[in-house]
């Protein structure tokens, strides 16, 4: 019987003509299970309250439901690499959406916090072994004319994943309860596992590589990853070195960091390959993804925050407003695959990074009566340039490398994304405390007594109070002079942290110049 390679050697000239169709079907599975992992990053967020109530855990326990996720996907993402070499991208793929789909089904039987942290983190440290492998499996797959449209659709997954997680987990714990965050995993869960394990055969296991297997550096990289990430999410909220935990984590983050670089440098089989970083555009592209992620998990926290904080707004009526977003990402999709086969890349990356600043920038002149009216414009402007980002990113950071770095790359591309949105998110908070107290100094300053407009409206306030309360008039209309207060600076911070935003991504402009012009690889010897 003639071997494959022969046969290969019999028709050289032959064109590849990409995966079969069952392959493809199984690949459509592992979009829709990174859709899973990506949306349950955001999806606790809207309903962490009920959760908290179920669970009777303290405000600052429930955190943990988000962190502990978080934290575990993080360290696996750059593992992801090593592990799809060592048992191949089905084997990888489909226990780790196995895992994943059970360890959401316990997240949904937890009794106690402590239950909660222990299921999270193993949905998360699962779910994250996902996100990367499907970025790889793309570029294995797919010829490079065909990459396009699989862009588009990953693109799609990836940014409305995090944009209607929120609007999603809002409606299913109002609809259901909050169970149902997790119970929703169980179904897909399964046909995805399936799918993936009898479809998914694009590449063998290389069991080789575990001799010599480097425990050290794995010890290291979660050591460094999850301690910088809990830096990252807890020390907004704990005044960073102030806290205990914050500066012992940090102190863990720098040791364990110093000792994985090294490790990682030195060692002959390291954990994560760091060569990738040589090529030019995949370092600049880690930079763009790392700056995507502040845009992308940032909006969809700042926005929603200002909506339930100042508005008032409860979690369907802030999922209209975020419908937008996703409704103009859906539509733009088809046009970022046509510009991106006619379109110099870079030139539509500017075009995508200009867009974002520009609808984020929009989002500054919200007042404290900005509605669907007002906000529509700025986000249908953010969801028309996610695509115009993403697409061009992707493709620049990971489109030219061979095809024995994908998976590696990958796995730090991915990364570089959610280290965008950890840190991102922590700039932010501590920027809305920093300009909140500033806000709040200047406006009291202005509600001195000595001035004849703050007197006469206290006292047209007190006269109004006294008509309806027995008790303290004056005291009643001081408190609500200084409530205005309170919620103007909160407008004025929200403004001013969406300008910063902004500023990163016209910043990120300053990088353009430095990318190659890619040109097309080579067919991957796996696509069959």
């Amino acid at each position: 019987m003639a071997s494959s390679a022969a046969v290969a050697a019999a028709a050289p000239t032959r064109a590849p003509a990409g995966p079969r169709p069952v392959v493809v079907l199984g690949f459509f599975a592992m979009v829709f299970g990174m859709f899973m992992a990506i949306l349950d990053i955001q999806i606790v967020s809207s309903s962490l309250r009920e959760i908290q109530a179920g669970l009777a855990a303290s405000s600052d326990e429930i955190a943990w439901v988000q962190t502990s996720y978080l934290i575990a996907e993080v360290v696996m993402i750059p593992l992801s690499g090593m592990l799809s070499r060592v048992f191949s991208t089905r084997i990888l793929f489909a226990v780790s959406c196995g895992t994943f789909t059970l360890a959401s089904f316990l997240c949904s039987t937890a009794g106690s916090i402590e239950e909660m942290i222990v299921w999270r983190v193993l949905q998360g440290f699962l779910g994250g072994a996902m996100i990367p492998t499907v970025f790889a499996a793309s570029f294995i797959l797919f010829p490079p004319e065909r990459r396009a449209g699989i862009s588009v659709l990953i693109g799609l997954v990836a940014t409305m994943a995090p944009t209607i997680g929120p609007t999603l987990g809002g409606w299913l714990t109002e609809t259901f309860s909050w169970h149902w965050l997790f119970l929703a995993n169980v179904p897909p869960g399964i046909i995805v596992t399936i799918l993936v394990w009898r479809t998914v055969d694009i590449d063998k296991p290389d069991l080789g590589l575990l001799k010599g297997f480097d425990w050290l550096g794995l010890a290291a990289m979660a050591a460094f990853l999850g301690s910088l990430e809990y830096v990252f999410d807890e020390g907004p909220r704990w005044d960073w070195l102030d806290d205990p935990g914050v500066r012992y984590a940090a102190v863990i983050a720098a040791v364990a960091g110093v000792l994985f670089f090294w490790r990682v440098l030195s060692y002959r089989q390291p954990i994560v390959e760091l060569r990738a970083f040589r090529d030019r555009n995949f370092a600049i592209g880690c930079v763009l993804s790392f700056v995507l992620g502040i845009g992308l998990y940032g909006s969809v926290y700042l926005l929603p925050l200002f909506l339930a904080s100042v508005r008032g707004y409860n979690a369907l009526q802030i999922g209209q407003i975020m419908f937008v977003t996703g409704l103009f990402q859906f539509l733009s999709a088809p046009l970022a695959g046509m510009l991106s086969k006619r379109m110099d890349l870079r030139a539509m990356l500017a075009l995508g990074l200009i867009l974002f600043g520009l609808g984020v920038y929009l989002n500054h002149e919200v007042t404290n009566q900005s509605s669907l009216a007002e906000l529509f414009l700025p986000q249908a402007i953010r969801g028309v340039s996610l695509m115009l980002c993403f697409l061009p990113i992707n493709t620049l950071a990971l489109g030219t490398l061979p095809p024995d770095r994908i998976k590696n790359a990958s796995g730090l591309y991915n990364l570089m994304r959610n280290l965008g949105g950890a840190i991102g998110l922590a700039l932010i908070n501590t920027a809305i405390d920093h300009r909140m107290a500033h806000h709040m100094r200047h406006l009291l300053d202005q509600l001195s007594l000595s001035r004849g407009i703050v007197a006469s409206t206290l006292e047209s306030m007190s006269g109004r109070m006294g008509d309806l309360l027995a008790t303290d008039p004056d005291q009643a209309a001081l408190r609500t002079l200084v409530g205005m207060a309170e919620l103007e600076a909160s407008v004025l911070t929200y403004a001013d942290c969406f300008l910063l935003m902004s500023a990163v991504f016209f910043l990120a402009l300053l990088l353009m110049p430095l990318v190659h012009k890619p040109k097309a690889a080579g067919p991957s010897p796996d696509a069959h």
